[in-house]
């Protein structure tokens, strides 16, 4: 049976890293079925994803071990990924639509990623959740027992050996050292009103201005916040007779096509942290 693999890199740029990597699998009796790369000319930074196939038994730790002095020779960060979905847990609060999408897309097969469980400071969402089978976890959140949540949060991802955290509108901030502990694998989602709306009713707010554009940032969870490395926005243009309650259903589905497209393209291996920015190969 053929198996499907991805390696992602990146490393400084000169001449002679294509050549190097195609070789290299060339002599593992791969063959490549899909490269993409950018070449960031600005930071002289080089980039890469490729997709490859084998019908033979590949080990991807020999892989990697082998592809080390390709690496050293070019100095690239690198690694290698396998077929097996990403596991996920989705952290929520009370609103439901981008869990549902998620639910859905997963459901669907076309997440890109394996729902593992979802965890929650309130208990809303908990039908949603066990009506799609997906084990729902209360972990209550006050300012005295926040260190324990979070505490409890990051037993939970190593009990569900999760692989990402997708924060699906929960509406609690993560402390710095919870940001450090999830780097680069946990995703947030919010409207992209920020900096200019902020605190409660940002939809409301918007409408007293007459906005004419709602959208949405999904990004990576930092220590500052909502301003993380940005995977995805979307944007959907409005007009005068949008009222608070329309902009917030509009401002929603714009939040559930950001967060399934960052959540699927982080799953699939398409996304590459270059500093405080994102090289995506979608």
């Amino acid at each position: 049976m053929t198996q499907t693999f991805t390696l992602t890199l990146s490393c400084a740029q000169r001449p002679g890293i294509v050549h190097a990597v195609s070789s290299f699998l060339f002599e593992q009796n791969c063959d490549i079925a899909e490269h993409q790369q950018f070449d960031d000319t600005r930071s002289d930074a080089f980039f890469l994803r490729t997709s490859f196939v084998s019908a033979e038994d590949v080990d991807i730790e020999r892989l990697t071990a082998e592809f080390g002095s390709v690496a050293a020779k070019f100095g690239m960060t690198f690694n290698f990924n396998g077929s097996d979905l990403p596991r996920v847990i989705v952290m929520v609060s009370k609103m439901g639509h981008c869990l549902n999408d998620l639910i859905f897309r997963w459901r669907a097969g076309n997440l890109g990623a394996e729902l593992v469980a979802v965890v929650s400071n309130h208990e809303v969402l908990r039908p949603m959740a066990e009506a799609a089978g997906l084990p729902f976890v209360h972990v209550p959140v006050t300012p005295t027992t926040k260190p324990q949540a979070e505490a409890r949060l990051l037993e939970l991802v190593e009990e569900f050996d999760a692989d990402l955290v997708v924060l699906a509108r929960y509406m609690q901030v993560l402390s710095d050292d919870a940001c450090r502990a999830l780097r680069g694998r946990a995703i947030n989602i919010h409207h992209s009103f920020l900096p200019g709306f902020k605190g409660a009713k940002p939809y409301h707010q918007a409408f007293d201005r007459g906005v004419k554009q709602v959208g949405a940032t999904a990004h990576y969870v930092t220590p500052d916040l909502d301003e993380g490395p940005i995977i995805e926005q979307e944007v959907i243009r409005i007009d005068h007779s949008f009222d608070p309650a329309r902009l917030a259903t509009v401002g929603q589905d714009a939040e559930a096509l950001a967060l399934s497209r960052a959540v699927r393209w982080h799953c699939e291996n398409r996304v590459l942290l270059h500093g405080h920015r994102t090289v995506v190969f979608s």
